[in-house]
This record gives structure tokens, sequence and C-alpha cells, in this order.
């Protein structure tokens, strides 16, 4: 058995719905399946921190949302980019006065679709692509340099500290 699924057309909402559930105490899965963000909220203005790309890789990056890491990922279908519409969703669900850091692997539909994302907010917000794959410096398969695991070690980087990530909970 390679796959341990009911079906491909549900594997996404399923798999994210059994995450939020055994993860409920960390994260809230967005109602229309777009996206899971933290359960506790930032406040005071920091910037809100959002990944994502196409589920395969799991726990990337769904697995780090968090204290101290992501404020939401946005999981695509089997290795297939989120749309524009759950990164617009999350990042409207997740700012808190700071504005939002697209955290993007160098993949050309994550590049595409969250770029559209990045035009179609209203707020402020940046993006920052990941390219970290030594492995690939030229390709006819894809834009260059891809962001794999690098994107890990960005995302736990620039996530605030510990003690900063504790301001929003009770």
């Amino acid at each position: 058995m390679k796959k341990f699924m009911n079906g491909v057309e549900s594997m996404l909402t399923e798999s994210l719905t059994g995450f939020a559930k055994a993860h409920h105490d960390i994260v809230v899965l967005d109602q229309e399946f777009r996206f899971v963000r933290r359960r506790r909220a930032k406040t005071g203005g920091r910037v809100a921190l959002i990944s994502g790309g196409g589920s395969g890789h799991e726990p990337l990056h769904s697995g780090f949302v968090g204290s101290g890491m992501l404020d939401a990922a946005c999981p695509g279908n089997m290795f297939t980019s989120p749309t524009p519409d759950q990164m617009l969703g999350a990042a409207e669900a997740i700012d808190c006065g700071g504005g939002v850091l697209f955290i993007v692997k160098n993949y050309a539909g994550d590049r595409m679709n969250f770029s559209l994302a990045a035009e179609m907010y209203a707020k402020e917000c940046a993006t920052l692509i990941t390219d970290d794959d030594v492995a690939v410096e030229r390709s006819e398969h894809s834009a260059g340099r891809r962001g794999v695991a690098g994107t890990l070690v960005v995302e736990k980087v620039i996530g605030p500290p510990q003690s900063a990530a504790r301001d929003s909970m009770p």
C-alpha cells in the first residue's frame, strides 16, 4: 500500500479536520477549510507570518503553526499550490495591525498565487521567497532553486521569540 486515504477528493479536508482536532489547543481550522491558524492570535501590531504549499510535505507547513512560528498555513491539494483566496482569507484572519509576511517557496505556482494574494490584500504585506535548494541551480522543470528545507528554518528564525509569542496567552 502506498497511500492511506478515503479518497483523493476528500483527502485535504479530512486531513486538515483531523489535524485541527488533534491539536485543538494550538490551531483553529478555517470554516471553509482554506487554512489553519493559531488559536491564540498575536496582539500589539506584530507582523503575522503565513506560509503554505502543496500538501504531501506534512508536517510542513500546518505543523509549524503556533507560538514562536507561523500564524497561519495555507495547504493546497496534493503537490498543488494553495489558491490566492486561501492566502487572502488567512491574511485577513490573522493580521493584528502589523501587516503580513508571506513566506513562499520558489515554485512557479506558489510564487504566482502568493503574489496574487499580496496584490489583492488591501493592507500592508511583504513576500519572502526561499530558494535554498543547492541541488538545483538551473533546471528545465523549475524556476531555479526551490525552497524546501530552508523554508522551515526561515519560518522559525523570523518567528517571534517564545517570550514575545506568549503576549497573547491568557
